[in-house]
Protein backbone atom coordinates (compact mmCIF):
# COMPACT_ATOMS: atom_id res chain seq x y z
CA UNK A 1 0.00 0.00 0.00
CA UNK A 2 1.24 3.31 -0.79
CA UNK A 3 2.02 6.06 2.14
CA UNK A 4 2.50 9.69 1.56
CA UNK A 5 4.96 12.04 3.06
CA UNK A 6 6.05 15.46 2.47
CA UNK A 7 2.50 16.79 3.55
CA UNK A 8 3.37 19.55 6.36
CA UNK A 9 4.96 21.90 4.55
CA UNK A 10 1.60 22.28 2.58
CA UNK A 11 -0.67 21.90 5.51
CA UNK A 12 1.25 24.47 7.49
CA UNK A 13 1.11 27.17 4.98
CA UNK A 14 0.02 30.39 4.84
CA UNK A 15 -2.43 29.95 1.87
CA UNK A 16 -3.63 26.32 3.11
CA UNK A 17 -4.50 28.09 6.35
CA UNK A 18 -5.92 30.91 5.26
CA UNK A 19 -7.95 28.90 3.10
CA UNK A 20 -9.24 26.32 5.87
CA UNK A 21 -10.28 29.84 7.96
CA UNK A 22 -12.13 30.63 5.07
CA UNK A 23 -14.00 27.17 4.95
CA UNK A 24 -14.57 27.57 9.06
CA UNK A 25 -16.13 30.91 8.72
CA UNK A 26 -19.04 29.95 6.27
CA UNK A 27 -22.16 30.78 7.88
CA UNK A 28 -20.74 31.83 11.05
CA UNK A 29 -18.98 35.28 10.36
CA UNK A 30 -21.10 37.03 12.69
CA UNK A 31 -20.46 35.52 15.74
CA UNK A 32 -17.96 37.37 17.78
CA UNK A 33 -15.20 34.65 18.37
CA UNK A 34 -14.98 34.27 14.90
CA UNK A 35 -15.27 38.51 13.71
CA UNK A 36 -12.30 38.58 16.19
CA UNK A 37 -10.33 36.12 14.77
CA UNK A 38 -10.83 37.39 10.81
CA UNK A 39 -10.29 41.36 11.94
CA UNK A 40 -6.65 40.32 12.73
CA UNK A 41 -6.11 37.49 10.23
CA UNK A 42 -3.01 37.29 9.53
CA UNK A 43 -1.44 37.62 12.63
CA UNK A 44 -3.70 34.99 14.36
CA UNK A 45 -2.44 32.90 11.21
CA UNK A 46 0.98 33.41 11.68
CA UNK A 47 0.65 33.07 14.84
CA UNK A 48 -1.56 29.51 14.55
CA UNK A 49 1.40 28.48 11.42
CA UNK A 50 3.77 28.93 14.26
CA UNK A 51 2.09 26.48 16.93
CA UNK A 52 2.35 24.07 14.20
CA UNK A 53 5.51 24.23 12.76
CA UNK A 54 6.66 24.27 16.57
CA UNK A 55 4.75 21.85 17.68
CA UNK A 56 3.57 24.03 20.59
CA UNK A 57 0.12 24.01 19.00
CA UNK A 58 -2.63 22.23 21.72
CA UNK A 59 -5.93 21.98 21.04
CA UNK A 60 -8.60 24.03 23.35
CA UNK A 61 -11.38 22.92 25.36
CA UNK A 62 -14.57 21.89 24.13
CA UNK A 63 -17.84 23.83 24.60
CA UNK A 64 -20.67 20.83 24.71
CA UNK A 65 -24.65 21.34 24.99
CA UNK A 66 -26.86 18.62 24.17
CA UNK A 67 -29.85 18.39 21.55
CA UNK A 68 -33.25 16.22 21.91
CA UNK A 69 -34.18 15.92 18.14
CA UNK A 70 -34.28 13.93 16.47
CA UNK A 71 -32.53 11.74 20.20
CA UNK A 72 -30.27 13.03 23.12
CA UNK A 73 -27.14 13.69 21.72
CA UNK A 74 -23.79 15.80 23.37
CA UNK A 75 -22.70 18.04 20.86
CA UNK A 76 -18.87 19.36 21.16
CA UNK A 77 -18.06 22.72 19.87
CA UNK A 78 -14.25 23.18 19.44
CA UNK A 79 -12.74 26.65 19.86
CA UNK A 80 -12.81 28.67 15.84
CA UNK A 81 -8.96 28.36 15.86
CA UNK A 82 -9.26 24.87 16.78
CA UNK A 83 -11.89 24.27 13.85
CA UNK A 84 -9.61 26.36 11.10
CA UNK A 85 -6.87 23.50 11.91
CA UNK A 86 -8.84 20.75 11.78
CA UNK A 87 -10.26 22.33 8.32
CA UNK A 88 -6.49 22.51 7.45
CA UNK A 89 -5.68 18.89 8.04
CA UNK A 90 -8.98 17.56 6.47
CA UNK A 91 -7.95 19.57 3.32
CA UNK A 92 -4.73 17.85 3.06
CA UNK A 93 -5.82 14.20 4.03
CA UNK A 94 -8.60 14.74 1.60
CA UNK A 95 -6.55 14.31 -1.33
CA UNK A 96 -5.15 10.80 0.15
CA UNK A 97 -8.27 9.55 1.56
CA UNK A 98 -10.90 10.06 -0.84
CA UNK A 99 -9.88 8.34 -4.17
CA UNK A 100 -9.34 5.55 -1.69
CA UNK A 101 -13.02 5.28 -0.68
CA UNK A 102 -16.22 3.78 -2.60
CA UNK A 103 -18.47 6.11 -4.92
CA UNK A 104 -21.30 5.29 -2.67
CA UNK A 105 -19.87 6.48 0.54
CA UNK A 106 -22.07 10.05 0.96
CA UNK A 107 -21.28 11.74 4.14
CA UNK A 108 -18.87 14.73 4.29
CA UNK A 109 -17.30 14.11 0.44
CA UNK A 110 -17.21 16.56 -2.17
CA UNK A 111 -20.23 16.63 -4.99
CA UNK A 112 -22.10 14.07 -2.37
CA UNK A 113 -24.36 14.27 0.34
CA UNK A 114 -28.12 13.82 1.40
CA UNK A 115 -29.78 14.32 -1.04
CA UNK A 116 -27.54 12.65 -3.96
CA UNK A 117 -27.41 9.51 -1.30
CA UNK A 118 -31.19 9.48 -1.18
CA UNK A 119 -31.40 9.96 -5.42
CA UNK A 120 -29.12 6.78 -5.01
CA UNK A 121 -31.43 4.73 -2.80
CA UNK A 122 -34.18 5.65 -5.16
CA UNK A 123 -32.26 4.01 -8.04
CA UNK A 124 -31.52 0.94 -6.25
CA UNK A 125 -34.86 0.80 -5.01
CA UNK A 126 -35.95 -0.13 -8.67
CA UNK A 127 -33.67 -2.93 -9.32
CA UNK A 128 -34.22 -4.84 -6.01
CA UNK A 129 -37.32 -6.24 -4.20
CA UNK A 130 -35.43 -6.22 -0.48
CA UNK A 131 -33.46 -3.80 1.12
CA UNK A 132 -31.08 -4.59 4.45
CA UNK A 133 -30.90 -1.15 6.65
CA UNK A 134 -28.51 -0.87 9.64
CA UNK A 135 -27.50 1.61 11.94
CA UNK A 136 -23.48 1.17 14.42
CA UNK A 137 -25.12 1.48 17.54
CA UNK A 138 -23.52 4.79 19.11
CA UNK A 139 -20.74 5.38 16.27
CA UNK A 140 -19.26 8.54 17.19
CA UNK A 141 -18.66 7.45 21.31
CA UNK A 142 -17.23 3.88 20.27
CA UNK A 143 -14.45 4.97 17.71
CA UNK A 144 -11.18 3.61 19.07
CA UNK A 145 -8.29 5.93 19.21
CA UNK A 146 -5.69 3.23 18.63
CA UNK A 147 -7.38 1.47 15.74
CA UNK A 148 -7.60 4.70 14.35
CA UNK A 149 -4.24 6.40 14.13
CA UNK A 150 -3.49 2.72 13.02
CA UNK A 151 -5.38 3.31 9.78
CA UNK A 152 -4.40 6.78 9.48
CA UNK A 153 -0.35 5.44 9.64
CA UNK A 154 -1.51 3.49 6.73
CA UNK A 155 -1.81 5.61 4.10
CA UNK A 156 0.33 8.68 5.78
CA UNK A 157 4.04 8.77 6.55
CA UNK A 158 4.96 12.12 7.40
CA UNK A 159 5.43 11.93 10.93
CA UNK A 160 4.36 15.83 11.47
CA UNK A 161 1.17 15.10 9.85
CA UNK A 162 0.66 11.97 12.29
CA UNK A 163 1.48 14.08 14.96
CA UNK A 164 -1.12 16.66 14.28
CA UNK A 165 -3.73 13.84 13.62
CA UNK A 166 -2.93 12.26 16.90
CA UNK A 167 -3.00 15.40 18.80
CA UNK A 168 -6.42 16.23 17.62
CA UNK A 169 -7.10 12.85 18.18
CA UNK A 170 -6.00 12.14 21.51
CA UNK A 171 -7.43 15.92 22.19
CA UNK A 172 -11.15 14.63 22.16
CA UNK A 173 -13.33 15.80 25.19
CA UNK A 174 -14.86 12.74 26.83
CA UNK A 175 -17.82 11.04 25.12
CA UNK A 176 -20.84 9.05 26.65
CA UNK A 177 -19.82 6.04 28.16
CA UNK A 178 -20.11 2.79 25.98
CA UNK A 179 -19.99 -0.87 28.12
CA UNK A 180 -18.95 -2.98 25.43
CA UNK A 181 -16.98 -6.03 25.37
CA UNK A 182 -15.30 -7.74 22.29
CA UNK A 183 -13.24 -11.02 21.78
CA UNK A 184 -9.51 -10.86 23.51
CA UNK A 185 -11.12 -8.14 25.90
CA UNK A 186 -10.69 -8.18 29.90
CA UNK A 187 -11.95 -6.39 32.80
CA UNK A 188 -9.94 -3.52 32.03
CA UNK A 189 -9.83 -2.88 28.70
CA UNK A 190 -12.71 0.00 29.25
CA UNK A 191 -10.57 1.66 31.24
CA UNK A 192 -7.18 0.97 29.08
CA UNK A 193 -8.87 1.97 25.66
CA UNK A 194 -9.40 5.39 24.66
CA UNK A 195 -12.76 5.97 22.58
CA UNK A 196 -14.99 8.71 21.37
CA UNK A 197 -14.87 11.41 18.85
CA UNK A 198 -16.56 14.59 19.16
CA UNK A 199 -20.56 15.05 17.32
CA UNK A 200 -19.57 18.73 15.78
CA UNK A 201 -16.11 18.64 14.91
CA UNK A 202 -14.96 18.16 10.92
CA UNK A 203 -12.24 15.62 11.89
CA UNK A 204 -14.98 13.60 13.53
CA UNK A 205 -16.70 13.25 10.09
CA UNK A 206 -13.79 12.89 7.98
CA UNK A 207 -12.11 10.40 10.50
CA UNK A 208 -15.67 8.17 10.48
CA UNK A 209 -15.06 7.76 6.63
CA UNK A 210 -11.40 6.84 7.25
CA UNK A 211 -12.49 4.16 9.90
CA UNK A 212 -15.03 2.83 8.39
CA UNK A 213 -13.82 2.76 4.95
CA UNK A 214 -12.60 -1.10 5.18
CA UNK A 215 -15.80 -2.25 6.16
CA UNK A 216 -17.30 -0.35 2.82
CA UNK A 217 -14.31 -2.98 1.31
CA UNK A 218 -15.40 -5.75 3.01
CA UNK A 219 -19.18 -5.22 1.62
CA UNK A 220 -18.48 -4.07 -1.90
CA UNK A 221 -15.12 -6.63 -2.41
CA UNK A 222 -15.75 -9.72 0.15
CA UNK A 223 -19.35 -9.57 0.15
CA UNK A 224 -19.99 -8.83 -3.56
CA UNK A 225 -22.71 -6.19 -2.59
CA UNK A 226 -23.45 -4.27 -5.68
CA UNK A 227 -26.02 -2.03 -4.41
CA UNK A 228 -24.61 -0.51 -1.54
CA UNK A 229 -24.67 2.79 0.00
CA UNK A 230 -22.79 4.59 3.32
CA UNK A 231 -23.95 7.84 4.95
CA UNK A 232 -21.48 7.94 8.25
CA UNK A 233 -22.82 5.28 10.13
CA UNK A 234 -25.91 4.20 8.58
CA UNK A 235 -25.83 2.04 5.50
CA UNK A 236 -28.33 -0.51 3.53
CA UNK A 237 -27.84 -2.88 0.88
CA UNK A 238 -30.28 -4.24 -2.29
CA UNK A 239 -30.68 -7.68 -3.09
CA UNK A 240 -33.34 -9.42 -4.49
CA UNK A 241 -32.58 -12.80 -2.18
CA UNK A 242 -34.21 -11.78 1.18
CA UNK A 243 -32.24 -15.31 2.71
CA UNK A 244 -28.81 -13.37 1.26
CA UNK A 245 -29.51 -10.27 2.78
CA UNK A 246 -30.27 -12.09 6.53
CA UNK A 247 -26.70 -14.08 5.85
CA UNK A 248 -24.82 -10.57 5.07
CA UNK A 249 -26.37 -9.20 8.39
CA UNK A 250 -24.45 -11.40 10.41
CA UNK A 251 -21.48 -11.14 8.42
CA UNK A 252 -21.31 -7.42 8.31
CA UNK A 253 -22.42 -7.75 12.20
CA UNK A 254 -18.76 -10.01 12.43
CA UNK A 255 -16.74 -7.35 10.55
CA UNK A 256 -17.90 -4.44 12.76
CA UNK A 257 -17.54 -6.41 15.76
CA UNK A 258 -13.70 -6.04 14.55
CA UNK A 259 -13.38 -2.64 14.51
CA UNK A 260 -14.76 -2.75 17.96
CA UNK A 261 -18.15 -1.35 16.95
CA UNK A 262 -21.58 -3.39 17.63
CA UNK A 263 -24.60 -2.84 14.87
CA UNK A 264 -28.35 -2.09 16.26
CA UNK A 265 -30.48 -5.20 16.71
CA UNK A 266 -33.34 -3.24 16.84
CA UNK A 267 -32.49 -0.63 13.74
CA UNK A 268 -30.68 -3.38 11.79
CA UNK A 269 -34.13 -4.98 8.99
CA UNK A 270 -34.77 -6.66 5.52
CA UNK A 271 -37.74 -4.86 4.23
CA UNK A 272 -39.71 -5.16 1.24
CA UNK A 273 -38.70 -1.29 -0.79
CA UNK A 274 -41.94 -1.53 -1.86
CA UNK A 275 -42.98 -0.72 1.95
CA UNK A 276 -40.88 2.67 1.91
CA UNK A 277 -37.77 2.90 4.09
CA UNK A 278 -37.12 5.81 6.17
CA UNK A 279 -33.26 6.74 4.94
CA UNK A 280 -32.18 10.09 5.94
CA UNK A 281 -34.59 12.07 7.09
CA UNK A 282 -37.43 10.80 4.04
CA UNK A 283 -39.44 7.80 3.62
CA UNK A 284 -38.07 6.45 -0.03
CA UNK A 285 -40.40 4.59 -2.01
CA UNK A 286 -39.01 3.36 -5.54
CA UNK A 287 -41.48 6.02 -7.62
CA UNK A 288 -41.63 8.58 -5.18
CA UNK A 289 -40.67 10.07 -1.34
CA UNK A 290 -41.89 11.24 1.68
CA UNK A 291 -40.70 13.70 4.31
CA UNK A 292 -40.96 12.14 7.40
CA UNK A 293 -43.79 13.25 9.95
CA UNK A 294 -41.66 13.74 12.96
CA UNK A 295 -39.01 15.96 10.58
CA UNK A 296 -42.13 18.24 9.90
CA UNK A 297 -43.36 18.15 13.15
CA UNK A 298 -40.23 18.98 14.83
CA UNK A 299 -39.52 21.80 12.34
CA UNK A 300 -42.96 23.54 13.07
CA UNK A 301 -41.84 23.48 16.87
CA UNK A 302 -38.53 25.15 16.43
CA UNK A 303 -40.68 27.86 14.19
CA UNK A 304 -42.97 28.22 17.24
CA UNK A 305 -40.16 28.68 19.76
CA UNK A 306 -38.50 31.39 17.40
CA UNK A 307 -41.51 33.49 16.59
CA UNK A 308 -42.51 33.43 20.78
CA UNK A 309 -38.96 33.92 21.83
CA UNK A 310 -38.94 37.02 19.23
CA UNK A 311 -42.51 38.59 20.68
CA UNK A 312 -40.92 38.04 24.16
CA UNK A 313 -38.23 40.54 23.15
CA UNK A 314 -35.70 37.30 23.77
CA UNK A 315 -34.53 36.83 20.52
CA UNK A 316 -32.99 39.55 17.86
CA UNK A 317 -33.63 39.14 14.49
CA UNK A 318 -29.91 38.55 13.50
CA UNK A 319 -29.73 35.53 15.57
CA UNK A 320 -33.23 34.63 13.67
CA UNK A 321 -31.14 34.85 9.91
CA UNK A 322 -28.56 33.10 11.65
CA UNK A 323 -30.59 30.13 12.49
CA UNK A 324 -32.65 30.16 9.51
CA UNK A 325 -29.87 30.20 7.13
CA UNK A 326 -28.20 27.09 9.38
CA UNK A 327 -32.00 25.80 8.74
CA UNK A 328 -32.25 26.17 4.89
CA UNK A 329 -28.19 26.47 3.72
CA UNK A 330 -25.87 28.85 2.42
CA UNK A 331 -25.76 27.93 -1.33
CA UNK A 332 -25.53 31.27 -3.66
CA UNK A 333 -28.37 30.09 -5.32
CA UNK A 334 -31.09 32.88 -6.12
CA UNK A 335 -33.86 30.71 -5.28
CA UNK A 336 -32.23 29.92 -1.90
CA UNK A 337 -31.82 33.31 -0.89
CA UNK A 338 -35.28 34.19 -1.40
CA UNK A 339 -36.46 31.38 0.46
CA UNK A 340 -34.04 31.97 3.44
CA UNK A 341 -35.52 35.77 3.09
CA UNK A 342 -39.03 34.39 3.02
CA UNK A 343 -38.75 32.04 5.78
CA UNK A 344 -37.19 34.77 8.01
CA UNK A 345 -40.29 37.14 7.51
CA UNK A 346 -42.58 34.30 8.35
CA UNK A 347 -41.01 34.27 11.75
CA UNK A 348 -40.83 37.52 12.40
CA UNK A 349 -44.43 38.36 11.26
CA UNK A 350 -46.04 34.65 12.47
CA UNK A 351 -47.23 33.57 9.50
CA UNK A 352 -47.53 29.90 8.48
CA UNK A 353 -44.55 28.35 7.94
CA UNK A 354 -43.48 26.72 4.62
CA UNK A 355 -40.07 25.01 4.51
CA UNK A 356 -37.69 24.40 1.69
CA UNK A 357 -34.89 21.56 1.47
CA UNK A 358 -32.21 22.80 -0.78
CA UNK A 359 -29.23 20.54 -1.64
CA UNK A 360 -26.67 19.11 -4.45
CA UNK A 361 -27.83 21.92 -6.58
CA UNK A 362 -31.42 21.43 -6.59
CA UNK A 363 -34.65 22.88 -4.81
CA UNK A 364 -37.20 20.49 -3.56
CA UNK A 365 -39.98 22.95 -1.66
CA UNK A 366 -43.41 21.44 0.38
CA UNK A 367 -45.82 22.44 2.67
CA UNK A 368 -45.08 22.19 6.57
CA UNK A 369 -49.17 22.67 7.00
CA UNK A 370 -49.70 19.12 5.06
CA UNK A 371 -48.00 16.39 6.86
CA UNK A 372 -46.76 13.30 4.45
CA UNK A 373 -46.87 15.76 1.36
CA UNK A 374 -45.18 14.01 -1.57
CA UNK A 375 -42.52 14.69 -3.14
CA UNK A 376 -42.44 14.09 -7.14
CA UNK A 377 -39.66 15.48 -9.40
CA UNK A 378 -37.86 18.69 -9.22
CA UNK A 379 -40.29 21.86 -8.58
CA UNK A 380 -39.99 25.03 -9.99
CA UNK A 381 -38.23 28.04 -7.91
CA UNK A 382 -40.53 30.55 -5.68
CA UNK A 383 -43.13 33.13 -7.52
CA UNK A 384 -42.49 36.72 -7.73
CA UNK A 385 -45.70 37.31 -5.48
CA UNK A 386 -43.73 36.54 -2.30
CA UNK A 387 -45.64 33.25 -1.37
CA UNK A 388 -43.94 29.20 -2.03
CA UNK A 389 -45.04 27.70 -5.32
CA UNK A 390 -47.57 24.73 -4.81
CA UNK A 391 -45.41 21.97 -6.37
CA UNK A 392 -45.70 18.93 -4.22
CA UNK A 393 -48.99 16.58 -4.27
CA UNK A 394 -50.30 15.19 -1.09
CA UNK A 395 -51.40 11.76 -0.63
Amino acid sequence: MKRHGGLWNALTSFSNLVRAAEKARRGKSRLANVARFHYDLENQICKLQDELRDKTYQPGEYRTFQIFEPKLRMISAAPYRDRVVHHALCGILEFVFDPTFVFDSYACRRGKGTHAAVDRFTEFARRNRYVLKCDVQKFFPSVDHEMLKGLIARKIKDRDVLWLANRIIDGSNEQEPIFEWFAGDDLFTLTERRRGLPIGNQTSQFFANVFLNPFDHFVKQTLQARNYIRYVDDFVIFSDDKAWLADVRERCREFLASLRLRLHRRKSVISRVGDGTRFLGYRVFPDHRLLVRENVTRFRRRMRRLQKSFARGETRAEAIGRRVASWIGHAKHADTFHLRERLFERIIFRRTADVAVLGGGRTIVCCVAVPGTTIRGTPAPPTATGTLPTTATTT
